[in-house]
């Protein structure tokens, strides 16, 4: 297949603007040179990507499918270029981070904070993942650091205490489970449910518990972060499930929150290293003792 990024740069650039003029003036061409590049690039896809309409161009099926696969790779494209820059602008270390959901939300974001404040040569990637994919990732070298909930070990693998946190029911005042001080997961699965978006670590988790149980939770909306949820669970649209760090003041008095009685909820945070990898890299080891430093007590 014979075709480049300018070719799929055009392609994404017409299909936003929905013109082949437009298309073409976002890359600095003439719509002529923009058309040959897009007939080429249907050639070697051997698909018919656009259609000609009165007032521009419509996306096909196919380019539709096209589309967002373009978006993705560009994007992935330009993150290389922003994980690269530092190395040429002659900066310090980059590292790849894996953490559960629970870590990325709640308590990484201030602990970061203070880490590049010490060292702000140092970029990291931060990506959310489960706890299994975490201990493989950093197993196998895919990511320098990890943060995971779960018990398991790796016998490549160095595991130091990070913190401790715990999942909690939230429940609108005045409801069936608000005068609960504790509750099982499958006592919840009649009601309905505000969750974490599909693909969330949180989501996927909480879907295969149920699953376990024999049960399915009845997701009446889906939210990106946990202020949603608080925020929409205190509205009496459902009940969710949180790491009760997640809450602040305000948000606890304006929701029911209850002890989970699962052994599960219970969050014993985790940093994972390769086993010697400190002494290979001492940005890494600044990061663990930042990270695994002794916490205030809270007042």
């Amino acid at each position: 297949m014979h075709y480049d990024l300018t070719d799929l740069r055009i392609f994404l650039a017409t299909a936003e603007e929905g013109s082949l003029s437009r298309g073409a003036a976002r890359c600095h061409l003439a719509p002529s040179s923009a058309s040959l590049r897009l007939k080429g690039l249907e050639e070697a896809l051997h698909v018919t990507l656009f259609v000609r309409q009165a007032r521009g161009v419509a996306l096909t099926a196919a380019g539709t499918v096209m589309l967002e696969h373009v978006r993705q790779c560009l994007a992935r494209l330009e993150q290389m270029h922003s994980d690269l820059s530092p190395y040429a602008l002659g900066l310090g270390t980059h590292l790849t981070f894996f953490a559960n959901n629970n870590a990325v939300n709640s308590h990484l974001p201030a602990d970061l904070a203070r880490f590049f404040a010490a060292h702000p040569s140092v970029r990291i990637t931060l990506e959310e993942r489960l706890g299994p994919d975490i201990i493989a990732a950093v197993a196998q070298g895919r990511a320098d650091i990890g943060v995971v909930a779960i018990e398991s070990d790796h016998p490549d693998l160095e595991f130091l205490p990070y913190r401790e946190d715990r999942f909690v029911i939230v429940a609108p005042l005045g409801g069936r489970l608000s005068r609960r001080k504790s509750v099982r997961f499958a006592e919840c699965f009649q009601e309905t449910w505000i969750c974490l978006q599909n693909g969330s670590a949180l989501h996927t988790y909480l879907m295969n518990q149920a699953a376990a149980l024999g049960g399915r939770l009845d997701v009446r909306v889906q939210v990106a972060g946990y202020a949603a949820v608080a925020r929409l669970v205190a509205s009496g649209a459902g009940i969710g499930i949180v790491p009760e760090s997640a809450l602040d003041a305000s948000e606890r008095e304006r929701l029911a929150v209850i002890a989970l009685a699962e052994p599960w909820a219970e969050r014993h945070h985790r940093v994972c290293v390769r086993r010697g990898a400190v002494s290979a890299n001492r940005q890494l080891g600044h990061l663990i003792a930042t990270l695994c430093r002794p916490q205030a007590p809270a007042i």
